[in-house]
């Protein structure tokens, strides 16, 4: 299967340097002062550039809410001899800047906008990761690249998504009992979020859709129909997760829970039978084929 395309075969070198922090009127004369709003930015800032070239032609995207079992997804997929599965790389917080009032023209000038700027470092992460693998199908399974769908679709026009979906009450009941004191208009409003860009994603990309529960209960089936949708062969060493290594589980980059450290694939746990939805949460599990 050629998931890193034609980029990946060419020895092509990618230099990003480093800019300097951000500087008010960095070119104005001494006698400015410096603490002055900068003048609006030039009609220029209004371009969009081209598609560059990509490193990693066809990236593999786990598109889920928070508590919804996709570091136990990723830990299977990173123990397939093919399939690098890293912790979360939280792509969408990773911005360029363009220090000077003259730096977008001179990216325009190479067919560049800040946008794609940030597609081509995206890029490059990916493949350096890759790369480091030795592997040849990446899969990034960061949750809130659920909020920004499109622009992932739009960075990479070949990427391949896989749509893991859990009842809205489980999640709901998991993100509650994982905080204290917490919010509980402010976790169904959070949930509701996620659910409606996976309803999104589920409307518009070509997803292979699987939810937590089918998971849990049967793995390899699950993932045997994952490895069908990438186009690599299945393996029993995926379900033996546990014998692997995935790096550190920490917060901020997956579950760290015991469950996951346990090594061994657990039973989904539902939603709390008192636990009150939305009118649209309740909704949207139905559509996803949850009845209770």
């Amino acid at each position: 299967m050629a998931a890193i395309g034609k980029g990946l075969k060419r020895r092509g070198r990618l230099v990003m340097q480093a800019v300097s922090p951000p500087r008010r009127n960095a070119v104005s004369p001494p006698h400015r002062n410096l603490d002055a709003v900068p003048a609006p930015r030039p009609a220029a800032d209004t371009y969009t550039a081209p598609l560059a070239p990509r490193l990693v032609d066809s990236p593999v995207f786990v598109l889920s809410s928070v508590r919804s079992g996709s570091t136990l997804l990723r830990v299977l997929l990173n123990s397939h001899s093919r399939i690098r599965a890293p912790h979360e790389m939280h792509l969408r917080t990773v911005h360029v800047n363009l220090s000077r009032d003259f730096t977008a023209d001179a990216m325009r000038a190479l067919h560049l906008d800040k946008d794609e700027l940030e597609h081509v470092l995206w890029d490059r992460v990916l493949h350096l990761e890759l790369t480091r693998s030795g592997k040849d199908v990446i899969v990034d399974k960061t949750p809130p690249n659920t909020l920004v769908w499109p622009r992932l679709r739009r960075c990479w026009p070949n990427a391949r998504y896989i749509l893991l979906l859990r009842h809205p009450g489980a999640v709901v009941t998991s993100l509650t009992a994982r905080r204290t004191d917490p919010d509980h208009e402010a976790v169904r409003a959070e949930v509701l979020d996620y659910s409606e860009k996976l309803e999104e994603a589920r409307r518009n990309l070509d997803p292979h859709v699987i939810t937590y529960e089918e998971l849990t209960a049967e793995p390899e089936k699950v993932t045997r129909g994952v490895c069908d949708h990438l186009g690599v062969p299945w393996e029993p060493a995926m379900l033996d997760y546990g014998s692997k290594d995935h790096g550190t589980f920490r917060p901020q980059l997956g579950d760290w829970s015991s469950t996951i450290k346990s090594g061994r694939i657990q039973s989904a746990r539902g939603a709390d039978p008192d636990v009150e939805l939305p009118p649209r949460l309740r909704e949207l599990a139905q559509a996803w084929g949850y009845r209770d």
